[in-house]
C-alpha cells in the first residue's frame, strides 16, 4: 500500500513538473491572442521561424499583468510617472565595503577553479579575467541570484502592452529564434522581469550575437553552464570594443588647478599631459608606460565630493553592458580588489539631501542657461556635473561640480 502511495505520488510530482507555469486569466487575454496571430507569427515567420516552433512554444500564452511598468495593449496608455520626489541617490551608496567583502571571496575561488579555461578565453577575447568574473558577479552574483521569469511570456507582454513594443517584438523573435535553434528548452529560459537572461543577463538579440559554446558541448548554455557564461561575457566586451591591454581606469588625485568641469570621454587627452598638469595616482605609482601616450579622461562620479579616476575607453565599454557610471565603477572597481581588497583611497565627502525633482530643476535651469545637461531627467551624468561646475566658475565659487 504505502509502495502503491508513493508510486502514484511520484507520478504526481512528475506530472506537475512537466506542467508549463500557470497562466493567468485575465481581461486582455483574448487581444493578446489576436495579437500573437496578427502580428508577431507573421513577422517571426518572416524572420525564419518555423510554425512548428510557433505552435509549440505560443500555445496557451498568456500576458503576465504583473509585470512592472506596463502601459496597455498596443503600447498606448500613459507612462509610469517619474516619481520626482524620490530620494537622490548619492553615488556613494553604491560602494558600500560589504558589497565587496562579500563578492571578492567567491571571484576568487572562481579564478582558482577555472584558472586553464580563464587564460584561454582572456587569450582569445582580450578581456581580463576579473573584468569578466566582475560583470558576473553584479549581473548574477555569479549564478547565485535567481532567475525567476518564463523569457517567452516576458517579452510578449512587453510586446504586446509594455512601453517599447517595437523592441520587445524583435526580442520575443529573437527568443523563438533561441528555442527552435535547440539550445535551450523553454522550461529552463529564464529572464529577469525585463527579458535580460541567463547569468550574463543577455537580451535575446545579444544572446544570438555573442553567446558562445566554450565548453564544447554544443549548446551556447548561459544559464547554467559558467564556462559558457565567462565566455559571452567576454565576447560581449570584445564585440563592443574592449581594448586589449589597457585597464579600465586609474583612482588619482586631481589637483585643484585642474578643473572638474574637463569631465568626460569628449575632453580625452593623452595621459602623459594629465601627468604633467599634476594627476598622480592615489597608489604612488605611476602610470604604467604602455598607458602615458594612449587617451584618457577625468571621471568624478560625485564631482570633488569624491574620488577622483582617470578613466580610459574600456570604462566606456563597461557601459555598454549598462548605461551607468556607478554600474561601470562598481565593475571596475569589483575587479580591482580581487587582487588588493581595499577601498577606494579618495573620501565620499558629506553630501547634502536631495530629490530627483531638486536635480530636475537644477537641469532645467542650466539648460535655460545655455548649457548641455544630457537631459533633464534627476539624474546627475557627467554633462550635468560639469554644467554645474561651469556655473560655479562663472559665478565666482571654485567649481565642485555637484549639487550644493
Amino acid at each position: 500500500m504505502i509502495k502503491s502511495l508513493r508510486l502514484i505520488f511520484v507520478a504526481a510530482l512528475i506530472a506537475l513538473m512537466a506542467t508549463p507555469e500557470p497562466a493567468t486569466a485575465g481581461k486582455y487575454d483574448a487581444q493578446f491572442q489576436k495579437f500573437l496571430k496578427s502580428d508577431v507569427i507573421p513577422a517571426a515567420r518572416q524572420a525564419g521561424v518555423s510554425q512548428a516552433t510557433l505552435d509549440r512554444e505560443l500555445a496557451g500564452l498568456t500576458p503576465d499583468t504583473s509585470l512592472p511598468g506596463l502601459v496597455g495593449p498596443g503600447g498606448k496608455g500613459a507612462p509610469p510617472k517619474v516619481n520626482f520626489q524620490a530620494e537622490f541617490r548619492a553615488p556613494q551608496r553604491y560602494f558600500r565595503d560589504s558589497q565587496f567583502n562579500s563578492l571578492v571571496p567567491g571571484g576568487r575561488r572562481l579564478m582558482q577553479k577555472h584558472a586553464a579555461t580563464l587564460k584561454k578565453i582572456e587569450a582569445r577575447y582580450g578581456v581580463p579575467k576579473r573584468i569578466i568574473l566582475a560583470i558576473w558577479a553584479r549581473e548574477s552574483g555569479y549564478g547565485a541570484a535567481k532567475i525567476p521569469h518564463d523569457a517567452l511570456r516576458v517579452l510578449a507582454t512587453q510586446a504586446f502592452m509594455g512601453q517599447r513594443a517595437d523592441f520587445f517584438k524583435g526580442e520575443l523573435i529573437a527568443a523563438l529564434k533561441i528555442l527552435q535553434n535547440g539550445d535551450v528548452t523553454r522550461r529552463a529560459m529564464r529572464s529577469s522581469w525585463g527579458g535580460a537572461m541567463g547569468q550574463p543577463q543577455f537580451l535575446p538579440s545579444s544572446y544570438l550575437k555573442y553567446a558562445v559554446d566554450f565548453d564544447g558541448d554544443g549548446k551556447r548554455n548561459i544559464w547554467t553552464s559558467e564556462i559558457d557564461t565567462m565566455a559571452s561575457i567576454a565576447n560581449y566586451l570584445a564585440a563592443h570594443g574592449w581594448a586589449k591591454e589597457r585597464d579600465w581606469g586609474y583612482e588619482v588625485h586631481l589637483p585643484e588647478s585642474v578643473s572638474c568641469t574637463r569631465e568626460g570621454p569628449d575632453n580625452r587627452q593623452k595621459i602623459s599631459t594629465f601627468v604633467n598638469e599634476g594627476v598622480k595616482r592615489v597608489s604612488g605609482k605611476p602610470f604604467p608606460n604602455y598607458e602615458l601616450n594612449r587617451p584618457g579622461n577625468i571621471l568624478l562620479p560625485a564631482g570633488r565630493y569624491g574620488p577622483a579616476f582617470i578613466a580610459t575607453e574600456n570604462f566606456y565599454v563597461l557601459k555598454e553592458y549598462n548605461e551607468s557610471d556607478t554600474y561601470a565603477l562598481f565593475v571596475g572597481h569589483l575587479a580591482d580588489r580581487y587582487g588588493n581588497n581595499k577601498a577606494f583611497i579618495g573620501d565620499w565627502k558629506p553630501m547634502k539631501e536631495t530629490t530627483r525633482g531638486a536635480v530636475r530643476n537644477l537641469q532645467l535651469r542650466l539648460e535655460g542657461l545655455g548649457h548641455d545637461v544630457g537631459g533633464a531627467d534627476g539624474l546627475i551624468g557627467f554633462k550635468t556635473r560639469r554644467s554645474i561646475g561651469k556655473d560655479q566658475e562663472k559665478n565666482g565659487f571654485f567649481a565642485t561640480c555637484w549639487v550644493g
